[in-house]
């Protein structure tokens, strides 16, 4: 069994400068239910791996985070879309746990919860990181140009040339997993990766209902 695996910031939901600290500062990304409630057609599970440095920071709780995404998952069901699993990191980038991203712990603890070939599933996300994380256990990489995609593709594309594809936004990477899986979909998506240089930018068990929303890893 393969998997989407989804990063939160910056692919479902905006990011913030001071980070999303409660549901009220919680804003989906343009498309990006849309882009949920075509994915959950597909018999494949969708995991959010999200790093969230803001707990051990003591900037929120983890109760906070849970909550978050407790609401988050609700509005996307709402949707007709669904998030089968959410696992995060709490930790610090200065405490070099093997979790964060650009490390694959988070995938790896997934693969291992619930049975995921990590080989030949997709990652979706809008930092190198993200895609450092995809590519140590072979899956399928996307950058979306949200979030800090625009401004991270420059380096991405000079560190991993030919590693990733490049999608305006997940609904678009959405389309083009939907069309790798066989499903019939319009021929809108296109790879983004040619439109921009190598050079630097200068602007530039799943889980049911009664179930625990997060898994939190170490």
């Amino acid at each position: 069994m393969r998997a989407i695996f989804l990063d939160r910031d910056g692919v479902i939901c905006r990011n913030r400068p001071d980070h999303v600290k409660n549901w009220n500062e919680f804003v989906f990304v343009a498309r990006a239910r849309e882009a949920l409630t075509r994915l959950a057609a597909l018999d494949i599970p969708i995991i959010i791996v999200t790093n969230q440095a803001v707990i051990n920071r003591k900037i929120i709780p983890a109760e906070a985070v849970d909550e978050i995404h407790r609401h988050m998952i609700i509005n996307i069901e709402a949707a007709g879309g669904r998030i089968d699993r959410v696992y995060y990191c709490p930790h610090r980038p200065n405490e070099r746990c093997d979790c964060r991203k650009p490390q694959p712990g988070m995938l790896q603890q997934a693969a291992a919860d619930m049975g995921i070939q990590l080989k030949g599933s997709y990652l979706v996300g809008d930092a190198w990181s993200d895609i450092q994380a995809g590519m140590a256990v072979d899956c399928t990489p996307f950058l979306v140009l949200t979030g800090r995609g625009l401004s991270q593709a420059p380096q991405a594309l000079r560190e991993g040339p030919g590693c990733f594809r490049v999608v305006r936004d997940l609904y678009e990477a959405a389309t083009v997993i939907l069309h790798t899986e066989g499903v019939t979909v319009h021929p809108e998506a296109r790879n983004w990766s040619d439109q921009f240089s190598t050079k630097p930018l200068h602007n530039q068990g799943l889980l049911s209902p009664q179930q625990p929303l997060a898994q939190r890893t170490r």
